[in-house]
């Protein structure tokens, strides 16, 4: 289930809530253990269930045997995920609903979408992306007019240009085994150099319309948040860009998962520390 690996995607809840106002804290922090504890679990397990990986994966560098107990696992933290969700709001319900039946498409064996680069990359993108952002601002049960303002689509675009730099990094390592299982990733179609290419101008793209979002918005100590934090992921990218580009053995498990924790830390770092900023100012 990979629980601990919820982590790799806290950034996008907290962008989320970091330009939004008007909700409860504890239906925040109820959204917050729906997502990170039963519906990510759920579909990393599930993704683990059809996948049956041998060599590492996200968050695991040996992943254990799969067996049908997991399914039936997946399966409880699918239907707990629901019902705590409906208690929120039905829409959220619906919307986790989505997510979960996407997740599945992605993964199932008969329908795979994983093994279809393009079309892999655009779900994840967009249903971990943008999708969840709005998904947290309706668990959250923010007015509708303000989450259908085209700045706050914007903000939502951002947190798929940032997926789509960090989502083909994940696959970097993996592939060989994606080969061999028939997946052709975005990052076994691009190769290594080209991933690196493509991450970083999707995660520029990204910076460079958040950072001009706050600029409009005349949010300045935003900017300044938002570079301090996230000046420790561009340093380990470009040197391990560097030192990839001269030992391809640089592209491993240790590695990708040490620029997943970075870029997910310093990043929910970020965001968090601009919700309380919004906090005082509002106080």
């Amino acid at each position: 289930m990979r629980v601990p690996f919820s982590v790799y995607l806290m950034p996008v809840y907290w962008f989320a809530l970091s330009v939004a106002g008007g909700y409860t804290w504890w239906r925040a922090v109820a959204v917050f253990l729906i997502l990170h504890v039963f519906v990510y679990p759920a579909s990393n397990g599930y993704n683990s269930y059809h996948d049956r990986d041998e060599g590492s994966i996200g968050g695991l560098r040996q992943p254990p045997r799969v067996t049908q107990e997991l399914y039936h696992l997946v399966l409880l933290f699918d239907a707990l995920a629901l019902l705590f969700s409906f208690f929120l709001s039905p829409i959220f319900a619906l919307a986790v609903a989505l997510y979960l039946l996407v997740s599945k498409a992605y993964s199932h064996r008969g329908v795979r979408l994983k093994k279809y680069p393009v079309i892999s990359t655009l779900v994840v993108t967009v249903f971990q992306g943008a999708f969840t952002f709005l998904m947290v601002q309706v668990g959250v049960d923010l007015d509708i007019q303000q989450i259908l303002q085209p700045t706050n689509s914007w903000f939502a675009l951002v947190s798929t240009l940032f997926l789509c730099g960090s989502y083909p990094l994940t696959q970097i390592y993996q592939h060989h085994e994606d080969a061999e299982r028939g997946d052709k990733t975005l990052s076994l179609l691009l190769g290594i150099r080209g991933t690196f290419v493509f991450s970083g101008i999707a995660l520029g793209l990204g910076a460079a319309l958040l950072i001009g979002l706050y600029l409009m918005l005349g949010q300045i100590y935003n900017v300044l948040v938002f570079l301090l934090c996230t000046a420790p992921i561009t340093y380990y990218f470009l040197n391990w860009v560097r030192r990839s580009w001269q030992d391809p053995g640089e592209v491993n498990f240790e590695n990708t998962m040490r620029m997943n924790k970075i870029s997910s830390l310093c990043i929910s770092l970020a965001f968090f520390l601009i919700l309380l900023l919004r906090f005082v100012r509002i106080n």
